[in-house]
């Protein structure tokens, strides 16, 4: 019998109970017992840890969020926090631990392993869809489905009116939610942060659409997208944990552009955290469930320092280390179909 921990960490998103739920269905079958970790990282800095049953997990299998709790607690941010995660790592009686999360949270388990917790795997975690080596992360497929059905929504208010209506989606370095809900929502520009805004081409599309008798026009920005004009350039000196600037602004700064610059009337709706909340779809409650078996069956394998994974339609395990060395960001053919739509 193995005893094996369970943490989420960084931002929540739907799917997560789906990946907890399937952990602990599969493990407790083979007599395995597994601890929840508190709020990420920072569950095993301060020892905060429950119970993972089957009544635990019973019933969480709809649910957003994380019945765990999160956190972006960086175990390497503050003096002390590594061996204090360490020693209660150890007190715990843990064999194995199964780190659930996106690019800092995994991030921080590859080092672990190489300083002295070795018996980790991961599993894939963000509705940004950014990590390396999988074709898809759960909580994506719902985000950008909630984005589509706002974009629907902005489209009926946006011709009513008449204006230019900017929607800014999440995406800090990657531009996947935008790219994906734009063109299944019909966005007539769509902006990443893997293409610096040009004010001219967004205005000449714009003002190209109202030649032609449209009246309205929908832009789609990631909300770390960055302006090739450098006097456009946001300030932003807040930082969390893991060294990110605290993003958030883009929207209202392009909508002001675009006013002065056409003339048109211009407002912005800022999805936000809309896009993590709520019940998961269908696709992200199996690859949750999919990700949560395969884990368990890494860790009975010793396959540690693995992550899982999905290519194609098979799920199978990759270095960790590979996972999280950069970023997957946006195909630039992807983008280049985008583009066939502006205007």
């Amino acid at each position: 019998m193995l005893k094996i921990g369970v943490l989420t960490g960084g931002g929540d998103c739907p799917g997560l109970n789906s990946v907890i739920r399937a952990v602990v269905r599969k493990g407790i079958s083979g007599g395995d017992q597994f601890i929840g970790i508190k709020n990420g990282w920072k569950g095993l800095i301060e020892n905060e840890v429950l119970d993972l049953n089957l009544g635990a997990v019973s019933g969480i299998l709809p649910k957003g969020g994380t019945i765990l709790g999160t956190s972006r607690t960086n175990p390497y941010k503050k003096e002390g926090d590594l061996q204090k995660l360490k020693d209660n790592y150890k007190k715990l009686g843990l064999d194995a631990l199964i780190a659930i999360g996106g690019e800092d949270t995994l991030g921080a388990a590859y080092k672990l392993i190489k300083d002295g917790i070795p018996n980790i795997v991961g599993v894939p975690k963000t509705i940004d869809n950014d990590i390396s080596c999988t074709d898809y992360t759960f909580g994506f497929d719902t985000a950008i489905n909630i984005a589509m059905e706002c974009i629907d929504r902005l489209h009926t208010t946006a011709e009513s009116h008449h204006r230019i209506i900017v929607a800014e989606v999440m995406g800090r370095h990657a531009g996947w939610i935008a790219i994906e809900s734009g063109l299944a929502g019909g966005a007539d520009v769509i902006l990443i942060p893997e293409v610096p805004i040009d004010m001219e081409d967004v205005c000449n599309v714009i003002k190209k659409r109202h030649s032609r008798g449209k009246t309205f026009s929908i832009v789609v920005v990631a909300e770390g997208a960055q302006f090739k004009d450098k006097k456009l350039i946001l300030q932003e000196e807040k930082l969390d944990a893991f060294g990110h600037v605290r993003l958030g602004g883009i929207g209202e700064r392009l909508a002001t552009e675009i006013e002065k610059m056409t003339g048109y009337e211009t407002r912005v709706s800022v999805l936000g955290h809309i896009q993590r909340g709520g019940s998961p779809t269908a696709f992200d409650r199996v690859l949750g469930t999919r990700f949560g078996v395969k884990a368990v069956e890494l860790v009975k394998n010793k396959k540690f320092g693995r992550m899982a994974a999905l290519s194609g339609n098979k799920i199978i395990d990759v270095p960790l280390e590979d996972a999280v060395k950069a970023l997957k960001t946006v195909d630039p053919e992807l983008y280049d179909i985008a583009r066939v739509f502006f205007g």
